[in-house]
């Protein structure tokens, strides 16, 4: 995935928090926690430690799955005491993340994360980072 395809991903996450009321911040990040983009109204380092807690959380998720050979993770929810989080696969390598208060309708939040994967497609699908910790390229 190239940088521009990576930067004009912010408008659907945007369009995502944006359709969900109770919606406050959304990234995209790859398995291995690199932010790929971010909703508008947070900077670049909230947006990169949101993701990398995502990217925690959603491979603790895996991990559970392999060790109970209960198959993949298709979506990780944290529900805390005034927000909910909610981490779905986005594509080979990729995860989408976003964070709702905890009035938020959880079917309509997961229900419109996978709207937004399949609306994109490819475009979220990532490959696995290299030793030298570039992305590596098509």
């Amino acid at each position: 995935m190239t940088t521009s395809q990576r930067t004009n991903l912010g408008w659907l996450l945007d369009e995502l928090v944006n359709e969900l009321k109770d919606a406050q911040t959304a990234v995209l990040l790859s398995t291995d926690g690199l932010l790929l983009a971010h909703s508008g109204g947070q900077d670049r380092s909230d947006a990169e430690r949101f993701g990398a807690m995502a990217s925690a959380l959603h491979s603790l998720a895996r991990s559970a799955g392999h060790h109970f050979k209960a198959g993949g993770v298709c979506q990780t929810v944290v529900e805390l005491d005034y927000a909910v989080l909610f981490i779905t696969t986005a594509g080979t390598n990729a995860c989408l993340a976003l964070l709702a208060s905890d009035t938020a309708d959880l079917g309509l939040v997961a229900y419109k994360m996978n709207q937004t994967v399949q609306r994109v497609g490819a475009h979220l699908s990532v490959d696995q980072r290299g030793r030298t910790g570039n992305i590596a390229q098509p």
